[in-house]
């Protein structure tokens, strides 16, 4: 894991909030008074799932195929040790935590996720939504078992951090097709929010230093775009962190979302690194739309007046003259040939969702020939400028 702080014993009572919030999206309103001044143990499991809870899920069949022995053919399957990973599983009221035997240390929850994002993700044998769905649920496993110990915050933020990165990933690998998989994409986006009231719960805690900061606070803001709350909790944050680069261009891109310059917005989003193109997709669509409609209000005649498809694979950062056309069918604009897009007044309509896209350019192509383990794991390109020291 690198050089971290040393664990420091958190309150019981401070571990319930995190534990309600990973639940609940929201701290109880009281911490009951019996547990203030106790200390959380730390875990001890050096497993990605637990021994136990292994044997148990084999007897029930409730093991995941991206679980069991590969090539088993046994009945029931074999569940692997390398492979198997701790399932979420919400506490009945008036159950005792789990002992340290059954929670996995943090060193060994950046382990999971390191393999949830280097084989899980990567999985080439799995359709990206069933990948998506397993992956959002260990990932809340492994918040929940970093949230009932007493981790310290410098070691706690690398792994949230880590896990947030990583399910932000795998649902921007989604694509179109997603609704028809396993995937809930109202439950995945759910678990990316509670991913960043985790971490952002950690940072505000002021415990640190957390050098990924900056740039985790701008995919919140990223992720969150429009959102009056979001850019207000941004705001607040220490002048320090937000004049970082990484926090810049996300309230760059968010002013420009706001204003409808759809020029200024696709410029910025092509500047911006793979996770923060990942944190952003989810908007794209919408904006591609909003910046088709103020074509269609500046250029729509009662004759039709045409524009050239590559101005708009220009314009809105798109995959080419294909995903153009789509766009404009989508819409309701017709064409003029392959390459031009024309304008009648009354034409353009809006039904349904905006067409999802590809975004190769916008996201894929960020990659850059990199893992996306190595993502994770690591920095962004260009997370590291002007860093602030210690921000309050």
């Amino acid at each position: 894991m690198g050089a971290v702080s040393r664990p420091r014993a958190r309150g019981a009572a401070e571990a319930l909030l995190d534990y309600n919030a990973v639940h609940l999206g929201r701290p109880t309103p009281q911490d009951p008074p019996l547990m203030l001044g106790c200390e959380l143990p730390m875990g001890t499991c050096p497993d990605m799932c637990p021994a136990a809870e292994r044997a148990q899920r084999e007897r029930e069949r409730r093991l995941h195929r991206l679980e069991v022995v590969p090539g088993c053919r046994q009945d029931p399957p074999r569940a692997d040790p390398q492979r198997a990973v701790k399932e979420y599983s919400r506490p009945a009221a008036g159950k005792p935590r789990p002992p340290p035997s059954q929670l996995r240390p943090p060193s060994v929850l950046l382990a999971t996720v390191r393999y949830l994002a280097g084989e899980v993700a990567e999985s080439a044998d799995a359709a990206r939504a069933e990948v998506a769905s397993f992956v959002a649920d260990r990932l809340r496993a492994v918040r929940l078992d970093l949230a009932l110990q007493g981790a310290g915050d410098a070691e706690a933020a690398v792994v949230l951090e880590a896990a947030l990165a990583t399910l932000l990933a795998v649902v921007a690998r989604l694509g179109p097709d997603a609704a028809r998989g396993p995937a809930d994409p109202v439950l995945l986006q759910a678990q990316v929010q509670e991913g960043f009231g985790s971490l952002r719960r950690c940072y505000a805690r002021g415990a640190g230093p957390h050098p990924r900061q900056p740039a985790f606070q701008g995919l919140f803001l990223l992720y969150n775009l429009g959102s009056v709350e979001a850019l207000r909790e941004v705001l607040q944050l220490p002048a320090a962190l937000r004049t970082c680069p990484p926090l810049r261009k996300a309230l760059a891109v968010d002013a420009a979302f706001r204003e409808g310059n759809a020029a200024r917005l696709f410029r910025l989003l092509q500047t911006l690194p793979y996770l923060a193109s990942c944190a952003v997709q989810c908007h794209v669509g919408h904006a591609r739309r909003e910046a088709l409609a103020r074509l269609a209000r500046a250029f729509s005649t009662p004759k039709g007046q045409t524009l050239p498809l590559g101005f708009m694979v220009n314009l809105l950062a798109l995959d080419g003259l294909r995903e153009a056309r789509d766009l404009c069918q989508a819409h309701g604009l017709p064409l003029d040939g392959e390459e031009r897009v024309v304008f009648l007044r009354g034409r353009y309509v809006e039904e349904g969702l905006p067409p999802a896209g590809t975004c190769k350019v916008l996201v894929e192509s960020k990659l850059r020939g990199r893992t996306l383990e190595e993502v994770v794991m690591a920095e962004e390109e260009d997370e590291g400028a002007d860093r602030p020291g210690s921000p309050a």
